[in-house]
């Protein structure tokens, strides 16, 4: 059921009764779960009009924004479906083989290896900007994103919940310490100097890039320096469990705003789909930019199909001047 024009104002939320709760995580991004086909009869009012959507945002000052892919393509940063909802990359390492496998994390490092610079390197967007921009107004009260690039920090975001945490942080599986992605660069480097020219191929969508499994197989992968323990990046590979206690976190910011936006985000899978379920149960008007289908098609009151940066750089510049 589309929630039309409906809007829940801050008055009309206060007496909802709480009901949110942490649904139990299958996967991160599961290539299990496709984007369901858009029957045209359940779509809500999908439109190109950026000027619709302006004057609803109107209404709300506390957005609860939710972030995907899309969001950071303006950085250089590819994403991992077609407009379609199919995958564009071979999909990524799993968190079970990355458990298992030396050969599975050889191939992860490698990749990450050559990837890692360029990731590194990415900066914010007007995607990023803008959405800063309309936090610092008081548009917004939180962000959780699906990306693990950082980027909205970087251009200045400070409510934002890392749903599937950052690549830029490894974690040792046995001990718990923590180092810096930079550190680990240095010490692949070291370790594997016959490997140092990898960066010259192409970037994929987990900041690894696209290297042949006979460059992989030659790498030899770093233990943690405190116990020996294997290093994983701390972040949900596919196939593992968003965190509860962060899931929770963002259902309660949740709770407290007036509107759910979801921005360059296809939902897919889950972890990010059930905040679209947990809006829709409390009548909260569910707002879409994305370039593309998304699994919320039949559930949104209003969708534009475009470019993140460019569709909120201007919302924030006519919500600015109210």
């Amino acid at each position: 059921q589309a929630h039309g024009g409906n809007t829940v104002g801050s008055s009309a939320y206060a007496i909802m009764p709480a009901k949110f709760c942490a649904v139990p995580d299958h996967c991160r991004r599961d290539p299990e779960i496709p984007v369901s086909p858009v029957n045209p009869s359940r779509v809500g009012p999908e439109t190109r009009n950026v000027d619709q959507l302006i004057k609803q945002l109107r209404l709300h000052h506390r957005l609860f924004v939710l972030t995907g892919a899309g969001c950071s393509t303006g950085s250089g940063i590819p994403d991992y479906r077609t407009p379609e909802g199919h995958w564009k990359p071979a999909p990524p390492v799993q968190h079970q083989d990355f458990l298992r496998s030396e050969t599975a994390r050889q191939r992860y490092w490698a990749r990450s290896m050559a990837g890692w610079p360029r990731f590194a390197a990415a900066r914010p967007n007007p995607a990023h900007h803008a959405l800063a921009a309309l936090e610092k107004i008081g548009r917004i009260s939180r962000i959780v994103t699906q990306n693990v690039d950082g980027l909205h920090q970087k251009a200045g975001s400070g409510a934002v919940i890392d749903l599937h945490g950052r690549l830029n942080r490894v974690i040792c599986l046995g001990c718990g310490h923590r180092v810096s992605r930079q550190d680990l660069q240095f010490r692949l480097q070291d370790q594997n100097p016959g490997l140092s020219g990898l960066c010259g191929h192409r970037l994929a969508p987990d900041g690894d890039a696209e290297i042949a499994d006979t460059l992989a197989r030659r790498l030899k992968v770093p233990d943690c320096e405190i116990c020996g323990g294997t290093l994983k990046p701390d972040v949900v590979l596919f196939g593992d469990n968003v965190p509860t206690i962060r899931v929770q976190k963002a259902l309660q910011a949740l709770q407290c705003a007036e509107a759910l936006l979801v921005v360059g985000s296809s939902l897919s899978v889950f972890s990010g789909y059930r905040f679209c379920k947990a809006a829709r149960s409390h009548g909260l008007p569910i707002y879409i930019i994305n370039h593309g289908r998304t699994r919320a098609d039949g559930e949104v009151t209003t969708k534009v199909d475009g470019e993140c940066g460019a569709v909120l750089t201007r919302i924030v510049g006519r919500l600015d001047r109210n």
